[in-house]
C-alpha cells in the first residue's frame, strides 16, 4: 500500500495539474451528495438540512477553488496545493465535530458515510501536502 501512495505522490508532483482536476471532482461529489442525496434522505442520515446546506455550500467552494487553480495555474503550484490541503484538514476537522454534536441524532449509516468522508479528505489532504514538499524537494534538487 504504501508503495502505492508514494508512486502516486511522484506523480502527481511531476503533474500538480491533475491533483487540483482530483481535488475538484470530489469537492463537487460532495457538495452533491450533501446537497441532494443526504438531504432528501436525511431520516437515514440524521443530519439537520441546514448542516448539510452549510457543507454542501463549502464542498462548492473547495470546487471553485480546485478548479479555477486547474484551469488557470500554469506554475507555482507549491503554496496553491498547500491551501486546498489545509483546507481540507479544516473541513474533515469541522465534519469530525459535527458528528460530535450531532452523534445522539445521526444514524449507523450517518456515521459511516461521515467517517468515510473523513477518512477520504484526510487521505487526499495527506497526498496534497506531500505533493507540495516532493514539488519543493524536486526545486532544490535541480538547483543544486
Amino acid at each position: 500500500m504504501g508503495s502505492i501512495v508514494t508512486k502516486t505522490i511522484s506523480q502527481l508532483a511531476i503533474k500538480p495539474r491533475k491533483l487540483f482536476m482530483i481535488d475538484s471532482f470530489g469537492a463537487i461529489l460532495t457538495a452533491f451528495f450533501l446537497f441532494v442525496v443526504l438531504r432528501n434522505f436525511d431520516e437515514y442520515f440524521g443530519m439537520p438540512k441546514s448542516v448539510l446546506t452549510y457543507l454542501s455550500i463549502t464542498g462548492t467552494l473547495f470546487f471553485i477553488y480546485s478548479a479555477s487553480c486547474f484551469f488557470f495555474l500554469k506554475s507555482h503550484w507549491t503554496p496553491f496545493i498547500i491551501a486546498v490541503s489545509i483546507a481540507n484538514l479544516l473541513y474533515s476537522i469541522l465534519t469530525m465535530g459535527l458528528l460530535i454534536i450531532y452523534s445522539p441524532m445521526l444514524t449507523v449509516v450517518g456515521i459511516t458515510y461521515f467517517l468515510m468522508e473523513i477518512a477520504i479528505v484526510c487521505g487526499l489532504a495527506y497526498i496534497e501536502l506531500n505533493v507540495a514538499i516532493a514539488i519543493k524537494q524536486n526545486r532544490i534538487d535541480n538547483n543544486r
